[in-house]
């Protein structure tokens, strides 16, 4: 990084790449032992001016990533920071307490192992075991889908919070394939199944061609933070492998709940 002698002017021409690195750069020097800093112990640490380094912090706390202490004239980590930490050490839990389930699972039934996480109002891929068929399902990691369209969105929305629920039953069901389900009525129906049978199918709703059985991943309070599943060409999922497949795919799903501490309780 280059340093910006005390009193000299910061140059006007900065590139945005550099003007987010200051940005993570001030906020990862909270990462260290000392709980509060100041303005002037950050510009010495990171070799910026008083003025650069108290824009950042202005801005940081206005998104409380920091919050200022008047009496102490220093900051410290705010609860968007705490929410975004919690919300990696989940994800990463997840995937951590998944990845051995799913790689035995891909092992019994030949097709593609996934586990999906919760965020937001949507839901994303953490991470997959493929199958070893030369024709075979992979997933994109990280991309976020919407929660009513395909088997592991389903799992979870038909098990999340009632209020995420009617938010997404209440908006906009957008079609992704001639397979999804952009009837209200018929989504709910589609749910209470899911909730009944604990694991949900589907048939090219999301990605035309994919067959898919998936299931909730519970949290500790009861609600669904992810789903596992199971997924590869359509043909290959025809009634009795998905009778075969349901069994597996929600053990699995029970499995990693256990992991992360759910108790067996479902809540709403």
């Amino acid at each position: 990084m280059t340093e910006t002698k005390k009193g000299s002017a910061e140059p006007r021409n900065r590139g945005g790449t550099e003007s987010a690195s200051r940005v993570a750069d001030v906020l990862l020097a909270f990462a260290g032992e000392q709980e509060r800093l100041g303005v002037s112990e950050i510009a010495r640490r990171l070799g910026l001016s008083k003025a650069v380094v108290y824009r950042i912090l202005r801005s940081l706390a206005s998104r409380q990533l920091v919050i200022f202490e008047e009496h102490t004239r220093s900051y410290r980590l705010g609860p968007a920071a705490a929410t975004l930490g919690a919300r990696a050490l989940r994800d990463f839990d997840l995937r951590r307490a998944a990845m051995p389930v799913l790689s035995r699972l891909q092992r019994e039934t030949g097709e593609t192992a996934t586990i999906s996480a919760l965020v937001g109002t949507h839901r994303v891929y953490l991470d997959q075991v493929l199958s070893l068929n030369e024709i075979k399902m992979s997933v994109q990691i990280g991309h976020p889908f919407p929660l009513h369209a395909g088997a592991s969105s389903r799992a979870i929305l038909a098990f999340c919070m009632p209020e995420l629920r009617e938010t997404v039953l209440h908006g906009t069901l957008e079609r992704l394939t001639p397979g999804t389900i952009t009837n209200r009525r018929r989504l709910e129906e589609e749910l209470e199944r899911v909730r009944r049978e604990g694991t949900a199918i589907s048939f090219g709703e999301r990605q035309v061609g994919a067959g898919s059985v998936a299931t909730p991943v519970f949290g500790i309070d009861g609600y669904a933070i992810g789903s596992l599943s199971v997924c590869g060409p359509v043909d290959r999922f025809n009634e009795e492998t998905v009778d075969r497949l349901r069994p597996l795919v929600r053990e699995a799903g029970l499995e990693v709940s256990k992991k992360l501490g759910w108790e067996g309780g479902v809540s709403g």
